[in-house]
């Protein structure tokens, strides 16, 4: 098999070529058709999380360690499977869940596995999806996509599932009858847009520096697209909500101190601040204007393996609408990755082996 891997931080992949892994016990063997490139692989290629204040968490103490081969939007095709797996198709078209737990700790035994601090995350901790092969702990992290395009179900692993969860986080009858904020018209934003089409959502007020990206989340529906950058921008978002009160939820798909900070600012009182983006940064929040706005600030980290089972049969209805997607070889690995640091794609980039 071939695969890029990360084998010194903040340095480029390095192509390997290796034997095909044969799966053991429960594993299936997944032949990648297409891998979606995410904002979190630059992070952790370049080895640490920003923290602020000059503080940074390196991923080795996360536990990442080296090498490693990236990629956690994964979608192919199942060739092989352990002597102890459950019943497997050759051949079956699948999207992969990435998210994966200990499979022992209570929070698995809750379907948090996405939250186990034993993670077995593809393309984080384990072999992940720039390459030609990967291995799958259990069949039931492969969820059959029929006769679906690879390139379109292999970013719902991760942009699709974490921006569905995100959305879970607010009442049904909010995004119904309210707008609510999106801070970040990138790859996630505009998932976040098609999805809520899908859940008949009121609609989003999109919020991003990029003109470009601003234009790109008018097409794909959004109500007003802000630049955050704007002095008055925070009444302009306000001025779309209700009485002009603020709007009752906003999501942070960014995760800069400067982005959370305009969450808080563009909410209502007992509003809600759902902080999804890894960008870095750090805020300062007066305590008594927590409770005297009733205020909630919520993380949001990818989502569980229901979560993605919701999600791919919303999108077998053919209800949500394709996010702009760009086909790369897998060979162009790195080139997709310094395009999406430097903020030029719009939309996903998808790696084909």
């Amino acid at each position: 098999m071939r695969s890029y891997d990360v084998t010194v931080f903040d340095s480029p992949l390095q192509l390997t070529e290796r034997p095909t892994p044969q799966p053991v016990g429960e594993e299936v063997l997944v032949k990648i058709d297409a891998a979606g490139v995410c904002h979190s692989d630059i992070h952790i290629c370049e080895g640490f999380y920003d923290l602020g204040g000059g503080k940074k968490l390196r991923m080795g103490e996360r536990g990442v360690t080296l090498p490693l081969t990236m990629g956690h939007e994964i979608a192919g095709e199942i060739v092989a499977a352990g002597p102890d797996s459950a019943p497997v198709k050759a051949g079956e078209r699948v999207v992969v869940y990435p998210w994966i737990g200990c499979g022992k700790c209570a929070t698995c035994a809750r379907g948090d596995e996405n939250l186990c601090l034993k993670s077995r995350f593809l393309g984080v901790f384990r072999g992940g999806g720039y390459a030609t092969h990967v291995v799958v702990p259990h069949k039931r992290y492969c969820l059959p996509i029929g006769d679906m395009d690879t390139t379109v179900a292999a970013p719902y692993a991760c942009s699709g599932l974490t921006t569905f969860s995100a959305l879970n986080k607010i009442s049904r009858a909010t995004l119904l009858e309210e707008p609510i904020v999106v801070i970040g018209a990138g790859g996630l934003g505009l998932m976040c847009l098609t999805i809520m089409q899908a859940m008949g959502a009121k609609g989003a007020i999109i919020a991003d520096i990029d003109p470009a990206k601003r234009d790109a989340a008018i097409k794909a529906g959004a109500i007003a697209a802000i630049d955050p950058a704007s002095p008055d921008a925070v009444a302009r978002i306000r001025a779309l909500t209700p009485g002009e009160a603020g709007a009752v939820a906003a999501i942070d798909l960014v995760g800069a101190g400067s982005t959370v900070q305009l969450g808080l600012d563009s909410i209502a009182r007992g509003g809600k601040v759902i902080v999804v983006g890894l960008m870095g940064g750090e805020i300062t929040l007066s305590t008594p204007l927590i409770p005297q706005r009733a205020l909630t600030l919520q993380g949001s980290y990818v989502g569980t393996l229901k979560e993605l089972e919701e999600l791919m049969a919303l999108v077998a209805t053919g209800r949500v609408p394709r996010v702009p997607t760009t086909e790369r070889p897998l060979d162009d690995a790195n080139a997709a990755l310094n395009e999406l640091r430097a903020g030029n794609v719009v939309g996903r980039i998808v790696l084909k082996p």
